[in-house]
């Protein structure tokens, strides 16, 4: 089995930073993908970023390209996501989850997600 945990989440000024946190346990990393996804309330789940699973390539949707990092520590099977210059509209619910492919981007290319952790961006 596979378990995904986001942690990170919360409250912060527009213009801010957040580091969110994905620790995985079970048949995980291996030779699999990484992704976060976002959901905002009334809209469909969306890809943010991926990361291969050797970790030398990274992927992102132009919405947040330029401003967020994905990472990965193999060591501690954790999966990052940095978050800089944030605005009202990053606010979500943000999902780790495990990518299928080389470089997953749509939703059902991943096949285990988290529980979620929520962001919220204030103007």
């Amino acid at each position: 089995q596979v378990q995904l945990v986001e942690s990170g989440g919360g409250l912060v000024q527009a213009g801010g930073s957040l580091r969110l946190s994905c620790a995985a346990s079970g048949r995980t990393f291996g030779n699999y993908a990484m992704g976060w996804f976002r959901q905002a309330p009334g809209k469909e789940r969306e890809f943010v970023a991926g990361i291969s699973w050797i970790g030398v390539s990274t992927f992102y949707a132009d919405t947040v390209k330029g401003r967020f990092t994905i990472s990965k520590d193999h060591a501690k099977n954790t999966v990052y996501l940095q978050m800089n210059s944030l605005r009202p509209e990053d606010t979500a619910v943000y999902y780790c989850a495990r990518g299928t492919g080389v470089r997953p981007t749509a939703r059902n290319e991943y096949d285990y997600w988290g529980q979620g952790t929520q962001v919220t961006v204030s103007s």
